[in-house]
């Protein structure tokens, strides 16, 4: 069986570690176009699996964002890896298929980040200008979404962070994620935005990029959406369903939180084995428990079912989409929810993941 050790780079790129590759990155450093390399420095690593360019690329971003997964890694530590990006979509289906832009985007909003996905027009000014802003500084990162073809390389479509930008020369610094296939390397930055221009085939739409900050609040600690039993699309409906429903005005509570019961089942409940994390976990259910939305959701399930049911009904509150009393119960039950800081961020991650799910797979 053959096997391969890297591919040599097309002419037109430069190496980062060539002489003329050291010789843009100190030029570049001078004119303030690296502000936001060694962060992603820092975390740059190679994807674990072929199919991984997408989620390799996030778990760089994502630490180099200093964001907090707000789960056990490994040990005691708490840091992102590529097994821990399992909401939106499995792990399996992408290996075997890998991930578009928008799921790559819904992963990182359900993992405290703030995630702008950009399909360039027919001019490059809009990602010169990001690439311009995001490399003066530390605080944002792109991860853009291109076709290799377009840039002389081998494969197809393909992630990968941007490291830095050499205005005087218009190049772009791509820190490459397939560190196994081709080293870092300075592309034209008219080259890289025609690539982004190319046609995803699966989804018939431009690739392009994301524009990656972390999002203001805490992070969950405890709950996390799962999928069980059901695709994530189906799953997203769900949730969609659940929270759009318009109860009438005279509804109990008790009746909102026995029609959310069912999707406790995606709620997953973490144990960990960290000392300082298991505290933090027992006082935000601690707080969850002394709200009224619990001691409603304990008529209706029992144990970690009570907490998720409870969680879920707070969801609910903060939309409201009802009138008279029901509206005045929800309205208390949101305040509740907003009142325990800890409390307030499990909820404020709970609906980033539902919101996300439900904008990649809208219906």
């Amino acid at each position: 069986m053959d096997t391969l050790y890297r591919r040599p780079l097309p002419p037109e790129t430069i190496a980062f570690s060539s002489p003329e590759g050291q010789r843009l990155f100190a030029e570049a450093l001078a004119a303030g176009g690296l502000g936001g390399y060694f962060a992603l420095a820092e975390q740059y690593q190679t994807q674990s699996d072929p199919a991984f360019c997408g989620l390799g690329s996030l778990v760089v971003a994502l630490n180099a964002l200093a964001i907090d997964p707000g789960r056990l890694w490994k040990g005691p530590w708490r840091w992102f890896s590529e097994d821990l990006l399992d909401c939106c979509v499995s792990l399996e289906q992408v290996r075997a298929q890998g991930v578009d832009l928008d799921t790559l985007a819904c992963l990182a909003r359900c993992n405290g980040a703030e995630a702008t996905v950009v399909r360039p027009g027919p001019e490059d000014d809009e990602l010169r200008a990001a690439v311009s802003r995001t490399s003066a500084a530390a605080g944002a990162v792109i991860v853009a979404a291109y076709d290799r073809a377009a840039l002389g390389q081998t494969g197809s479509g393909h992630f990968s962070p941007l490291g830095g930008y050499h205005a005087a020369r218009d190049l772009v610094l791509v820190m490459d994620v397939a560190r196994f296939k081709y080293p870092p390397h300075w592309v034209a930055l008219p080259r890289l935005a025609a690539a982004m221009r190319t046609i995803d085939p699966t989804t018939g739409r431009t690739r392009g990029w994301l524009e990656l900050r972390p999002r203001a609040g805490g992070h969950a600690i405890m709950l996390s959406l799962a999928c069980r039993g059901s695709s994530w699309p189906e799953l997203a409906a769900r949730l969609r369903e659940a929270l759009a429903t318009r109860w009438p005005d005279d509804t109990p509570l008790a009746t909102v939180a026995r029609a959310l019961a069912p999707l406790t089942e995606h709620c997953e409940a973490r144990a960990p084995a960290a000392a300082d994390h298991a505290a933090a976990v027992a006082q935000t259910r601690l707080a969850l428990r002394a709200t009224e939305a619990h001691r409603v959701a304990r008529t209706v399930a029992d144990g970690d079912r009570a907490d998720a049911t409870a969680a879920l009904l707070l969801l609910y509150a903060r939309v409201q989409p009802a009138g008279g009393a029901l509206a005045a119960d929800l309205a208390r039950l949101a305040a509740e929810g907003a009142a325990v800081p800890t409390l307030a961020a499990e909820l404020d991650r709970l609906a980033a993941q539902s919101e996300a799910l439900r904008a990649t797979w809208p219906g």
